[in-house]
């Protein structure tokens, strides 16, 4: 594994890690101010019941009863407001999702990634430290009381004295080999708690070391434009976005550097997410609670805002944390995991697509825009009937644009038989372009290359209702493919009177070529987009560009 790789790889995991503690405190903190609430309406609960029964004990057995039975009313209708109040809150912050990020500052400070390189001083217990004096022998000897001139002159007081002398000294040789072995544990234990330190200590530092080498390396890699820095830096700036409970925040991102496109595959909440009760009543003759339901209509429509917030949201904050200009287009398309009640089976359709360039989104004023109308004007797609999970066309085939696919196509390329497509003649490359698109159903044909207005290949689509006349250009270029070719196939498209036009290219596309096909009925495929086609229907190729 090379180092990039490898620092990529570490930073994916530390990226993710950082924003999904931040992600969670804030979270957490929510979550606590709501049970903060909720912990002190039940105490206020419990004070009025244990009121209630104090003042049963001193009022007559029938009027206690009338009281608890009051009382009981008055704590279900309580607890049926707070029913109520908990869902107008969760519906208070689906309507903000997209006004919440605005007041916020998107960007990924490196410096935040990085941990100090410092370690707190020793400090052992201070019994550790505490080292006892040694015993004295003069302090034994002076404890033995003196032998006086009279009693020196027997021989029995001297021997009793010389006995006690002998005793005392034991007792220090026994004190002081005590104290001995006591100083040899404790600095035993001492230099064990120094070298646990100084190993903690190493190992810290050294982990945080690497952890800000490999920050300083990502930072550096992001700066220059790294495709799979750019992805990682993306992914925090999404997982560290914070979102009301339900929000799965689930998504793949894909970054096509000729473009400079960041595509995002993003789940999004189910429809189960907009509260099915508008409120909660408590009936007193049933002793029950009761639900009343919101309304279909209500539920779609707020549905049909929460996708919509969340897609202008994602968009908003992977353009605002763009520091290196490397993000000129967005893609984002917007799926749930969901039960397709006809046929019982798991199903992903998604429900919403868009693709914008960031001049033309951070022109807009978030803070002012309906936000269907304005995702109808960037040109997205959305389902009509999101909350029945009626699907859309994603704008860009994730898989086609994700360059792990390229990579995987193009590794040891120069050992590779498969034919490298920037070698074929130009009109050998339109038909491969042709055949492929026969082997994807379509009844194609090639034109003469001397007179066929600007078409390389005319396309029908056999489909009722669907089907029409498409017309494809194939461009087998170096660089990216500028607006004026897209303009030249719309053109043709109006004179050939198509249904569809497609660009295909072996390179990528300038942001003005995605801002002018919004609205219009043209794909443009890149060289990563070409080649996952081409593997799709079983033709194998690869794409390797001269380097002259």
């Amino acid at each position: 594994m090379s180092r990039r790789s490898g620092f990529i790889g570490v930073m994916n995991a530390v990226v993710r890690d950082v924003a999904r503690a931040q992600r969670q405190a804030q979270a957490a903190q929510r979550r606590a101010v709501r049970d903060a609430i909720m912990l002190q309406r039940e105490a206020d609960r419990q004070v009025r019941e244990a009121e209630r029964r104090h003042n049963a004990t001193l009022r007559q057995a029938a009027a206690a009863e009338r009281e608890a039975k009051r009382q009981y009313i008055e704590d279900q209708n309580e607890a049926a407001l707070d029913r109520t109040q908990s869902i107008e809150r969760m519906l208070g912050e689906l309507e903000t999702v997209l006004r919440d990020t605005l007041a916020i500052n998107d960007q990924i400070d490196f410096e935040s990634l990085r941990v100090p390189e410092t370690f707190p001083p020793f400090a052992p217990s201070p019994e550790l430290l505490r080292s006892l004096l040694a015993p004295n022998l003069a302090d034994y000897v002076t404890a033995v009381p003196p032998l006086g001139r009279l009693a020196a002159l027997f021989s029995w007081f001297r021997k009793r004295h010389e006995a006690q002398l002998l005793r005392a000294g034991e007792q220090f040789e026994r004190d002081a080999e005590q104290h001995r072995q006591r100083e040899q544990k404790r600095q035993a234990n001492l230099d064990a708690a120094k070298k646990d330190y100084d190993d903690q200590r190493f190992a810290a530092v050294w982990q945080a070391t690497q952890r800000n080498s490999e920050v300083a390396e990502f930072e550096k890699a992001y700066r220059r434009g790294d495709p799979r820095a750019i992805v990682a830096y993306n992914e925090m700036v999404l997982t560290r976005s914070v979102y009301p409970d339900g929000f799965p925040q689930q998504f793949r991102l894909a970054y096509n550097v000729d473009s400079k496109e960041l595509v995002v595959d993003y789940q999004l909440p189910n429809v189960a997410i907009v509260p099915a009760a508008a409120e909660v009543r408590y009936v007193k003759t049933r002793d029950a609670f009761e639900e009343k339901p919101r309304k279909p209509a209500e539920i779609k429509q707020r549905y049909q805002d929460v996708i919509a917030s969340v897609a202008l949201r994602t968009l908003h904050e992977i353009f605002e944390a763009d520091q290196g200009d490397h993000v000129v287009a967005a893609t984002f398309s917007g799926y749930v995991e969901a039960v397709d009640r006809a046929t019982g089976r798991d199903v992903r359709p998604y429900l919403i697509s868009v693709r914008t360039t960031r001049d033309a989104f951070l022109a807009l004023d978030l803070t002012r825009v309906d936000t269907k109308i304005c995702l109808r004007n960037l040109g997205a797609s959305v389902s009509a009937h999101a909350d029945e999970l009626v699907p859309v066309k994603p704008i860009v085939e994730f898989d086609m644009v994700d360059k792990r696919f390229v990579e995987a196509v193009n590794v040891m390329s120069e050992l590779d038989a498969r034919p490298n497509i920037m070698d074929l003649t130009p009109f050998q490359f339109e038909q491969l372009v042709g055949n492929l698109f026969s082997r994807m159903g379509l009844e194609t044909r090639q034109t003469r290359s001397v007179r066929d207005g600007g078409v390389d290949v005319v396309a029908f689509d056999t489909r009722p209702i669907l089907g029409g006349k498409v017309v494809i250009q194939a461009k087998r270029y170096r660089h990216a493919v500028g607006v004026s070719a897209v303009r030249d196939l719309f053109g043709t498209m109006m004179n050939e009177g198509a249904n569809k036009g497609i660009l295909v290219a072996t390179s990528g596309y300038g942001s003005d070529a995605f801002t002018f096909v919004k609205d219009k009925p043209i794909e443009l495929i890149d060289g990563g987009q070409l080649l996952y086609l081409c593997d799709q229907v079983g033709v194998k190729a690869r794409i390797v560009m001269p380097t002259e």
